[in-house]
């Protein structure tokens, strides 16, 4: 049988995606806004951080208040929050 993690509470997993975010200094909602993210693809993003058995590591890494360019390489959003990161700032050139 596979090892099956329990999904985690919504509204806690869409709050550690904000922190992700805000650490790295990318605009969630206002990728959603200019277009560059769609409401579909936001909760495809708080679904992977909900099936991660991790999030009790990114509360402690997020209460440290980090400013860094990317989330940490544990982050199962690392790729697609990047990814935004790189067109909110080739947005703003």
């Amino acid at each position: 049988m596979p090892d099956v993690t329990p999904l985690g509470h919504p509204r806690h997993h869409y709050w550690l995606v904000q922190g992700m975010a805000r650490a790295t200094g990318l605009d969630l909602p206002g990728a959603v806004r200019e277009g560059r993210l769609g409401l579909h693809d936001w909760a495809d993003i708080v679904h992977h951080c909900r099936s991660c058995a991790g999030a009790g590591w990114c509360d402690q890494w997020l209460a440290g208040d980090p400013h860094v360019t990317s989330p940490p390489r544990t982050c199962r959003n690392r790729a697609a929050l990047a990814a935004l990161k790189i067109e909110q700032e080739l947005a703003k050139a």
